[in-house]
């Protein structure tokens, strides 16, 4: 045969297989009508295993039994999603523990920011809360999460994310850890500065202190003088330990706003090499709660260690035409070799498509968790 009798063959074979596809999906429709009736999960791994196994069985070699495991993975994946959504239109859909509000309540709230005073947090903190806010500083992150889990603090301002550096790990981590949820965001632009008590010039300078980040940021200028560079666990600390020992061979880099906190003066302004660097910060507090005009999901689930699985998982948002925005891993401890995946995605918790998306998450996922929606 020529390759236009193929390709008819092909054509006549593909028209059986969508006709095929059409009946299989109608009969799907009184699985789930069943399901809805008798309250049974839309996902039954076991019985999905045992089909693939025996549909493999039926090929007669192994690339075919690998290409028909792949086809019926896709086919149940659609017949589930197909599922979800009759769940959905019959109104099983299910509540989110989640309470859309009009407005935070932030008037005469407590805040929280790990730092000290002239820190970027600080600075994040005035600029979301305004200059009035009722605030105090704690020394680690695991200490501000820890003020808002038990009540001492209404929200927690927390650096998640910079432009430049990438993520802060530990803030991913203590978001599983801690039943606290992200209601905002802030971003905030840095603008590192060389910072030492007045009257310092350059050639007084000997060490340099700043958070490992930030000298990590102003690598390029900093190669241009022979200081040592210290290593501190927040630029405003850095900048503290300068204006108290009052020592001209030291300097910090750290924000402005530290300078006029501590009553340094900036030797030279904007030294970091990028200068669209930013931070983001999430704003957060132990209640379920978001904005009705809320725009962002952020969610975290665990999925088998196997081939595949974040690929089905991803679908999902496929499906149900959300745009994903975001998607980092962090190893799970104790469990070698196995990650937990967060996921920033358009969408707010009141949209059909986002609950029917969450449905699938939840029941095709393990400890999934919604960390808020802003």
């Amino acid at each position: 045969m020529d390759l236009a009798e193929l390709r008819q063959k092909l054509d006549e074979i593909d028209a059986r297989i969508v006709d095929l596809y059409e009946q299989r999906m109608d009969v799907c429709k009184g699985v789930a009508q069943y399901k809805i009736e008798t309250g049974k999960k839309v996902y039954d791994g076991v019985r999905e295993k045992e089909k693939l196994e025996k549909v493999k069985a039926m090929t007669h070699n192994d690339f075919n039994s690998q290409g028909v495991e792949e086809l019926f993975e896709q086919i149940m994946s659609m017949s589930r999603k197909l599922q979800y959504r009759m769940l959905a239109e019959s109104g099983n859909q299910g509540k989110l523990p989640f309470i859309g509000m009009d407005k935070l309540e932030t008037e005469n709230a407590r805040v929280v920011f790990q730092g000290s005073e002239g820190s970027y947090s600080q600075a994040a903190m005035l600029q979301f809360f305004g200059k009035g806010v009722n605030s105090f500083h704690v020394e680690t992150f695991r200490d501000a999460m820890s003020a808002i889990d038990e009540g001492s603090a209404d929200f927690a301002v927390l650096p998640i994310e910079n432009s430049t550096a990438g993520i802060v790990s530990e803030i991913y981590d203590l978001l599983v850890e801690f039943e606290n949820y992200i209601v905002a965001e802030q971003i905030i632009k840095i603008e590192h500065c060389l910072l030492a008590v007045p009257g310092t010039q350059k050639e007084n300078i000997k060490t340099v202190y700043s958070h490992p980040q930030s000298l990590m940021q102003c690598a390029r200028y900093l190669q241009n003088y022979d200081w040592q560079q210290v290593s501190m666990k927040n630029n405003a600390f850095a900048a503290e330990k300068v204006a108290k020992e009052a020592d001209k061979t030291q300097a910090a880099i750290a924000g402005a706003h530290a300078a006029e906190a501590y009553g340094l003066e900036v030797i030279e302004q904007g030294i970091n090499q990028s200068d669209t660097n930013s931070t983001r910060f999430i704003i957060i507090t132990n209640q379920k709660v978001y904005k009705k005009n809320a725009g962002k999901i952020s969610i975290c689930f665990e999925i088998p260690h196997r081939s595949g699985s974040l690929y089905h998982i991803l679908s999902h948002f496929i499906y149900n035409n959300l745009n994903m925005t975001k998607i980092e891993s962090r190893p799970i401890e104790d469990r070698n070799w196995e990650y937990r995946f967060f996921i920033d995605f358009e969408g707010n918790l009141a949209d059909s498509s986002v609950k029917n998306a969450l449905r699938g998450l939840r029941e095709e996922t393990r400890n999934m968790k919604i960390l808020g929606n802003y």
